[in-house]
């Protein structure tokens, strides 16, 4: 078994590597002066079982690119099997035809991710799970819910209240709430744009109460935040917020730092420069990608990996 990162996040591949207890793979990957990317692994390959970290976050296309490249590399230097590693698995918000002459990208991606030699998936937390399906190769969908769960269980917050910020993320919130043993709430929104929420009102009762919001993704937060503050005016307590992926651009920074948010629980899916003034808590996903990676390659099930106080995690 070998694992080689791109340039996405390096660090989480070299948690993982050190999870498993094997070195990093070599690899030299660099940029021409006109953008072009070279990639040449730098030992041997041949017969190898190969796993490629590299989420997609942004910058989404040249993290994509390099990607395909270092997977048509290995395909070429003989490498037995690819598995595709995506910790965040971008284009994922455009997975079905809602208005006429859109693409489904997320279904684009997959097909290219094949193309260019990847013999299987792991990936985490994917916006729509019916992503898995796009795929015509054995995908393995994990959910950081355990690790969310873990710090969640050791912070004990009392009079939880467990909400998710739109009907669609009601499956994750119940998951959560089971667990924690929380009650559960919902909030009914009504979107603007891409980048503006109108949040409309909560089902569920939270006045007094501590609330934990779930979603999978924050990039500009605008879900996040307006759901916190209009379940601020409904008289909730403190205010968490848990998301897997925060690809957070600097719209979603400002609003996170004018919010009414106490704490921001996230993972090290993609790699995000420090932020001040926001409480951001952030969980590492190494071992539970480790783990998989180690179980995939002995050819063990990885069915343990989605639950959790005998549950399931999503």
């Amino acid at each position: 078994m070998k694992v080689f990162s791109g340039t996405a996040n390096e660090p989480l591949a070299r948690a993982i590597c050190q999870y498993i207890g094997i070195e990093l793979g070599k690899c030299t990957i660099r940029q021409f002066p006109d953008g072009e990317t070279f990639v040449k692994i730098e030992e041997n390959v041949r017969g190898e079982d190969v796993f490629v970290v590299q989420p997609t976050s942004p910058p989404t296309n040249y993290n994509l690119m390099e990607l395909f490249i270092m997977i048509d590399a290995l395909r070429r230097a003989s490498a037995s099997r690819i598995t595709a590693v995506l910790p965040y698995y971008g284009y994922a918000r455009q997975d079905r035809k809602d208005q006429p002459r859109v693409p489904i990208t997320a279904k684009l991606v997959a097909n290219l991710l094949v193309a260019a030699g990847a013999n299987r998936i792991l990936t985490m937390d994917l916006h729509a799970q019916q992503i898995v399906g796009f795929f015509d190769i054995p995908v393995d969908h994990l959910f950081a819910a355990p690790v969310m769960y873990q710090y969640l269980k050791e912070k004990n917050i009392p009079d939880l209240v467990v909400v998710s910020p739109d009907v669609g993320g009601i499956k994750m919130a119940h998951a959560y709430s089971q667990v924690l043993e929380a009650g559960l709430a919902i909030v009914a929104k009504r979107r603007k744009s891409a980048t503006e929420v109108e949040s409309m009102a909560v089902i569920g009762e939270v006045q007094g109460r501590n609330v934990l919001l779930v979603d999978d993704l924050a990039e500009t937060a605008g879900t996040l935040t307006a759901a916190a503050e209009l379940l601020k005016s409904k008289g909730a307590k403190k205010i968490y917020a848990c998301v897997s992926h925060a690809i957070l651009n600097e719209v979603g920074i400002q609003r996170l730092r004018n919010s009414v948010i106490d704490e921001l629980i996230t993972t090290d899916s993609v790699l995000r420069p420090a932020i001040d003034g926001v409480n951001i808590t952030t969980l590492s996903v190494a071992g539970l990608l480790g783990e998989a990676i180690r179980r995939i390659s002995n050819n063990l099930s990885v069915t343990s990996l989605f639950e959790f106080g005998g549950k399931r995690a999503g």
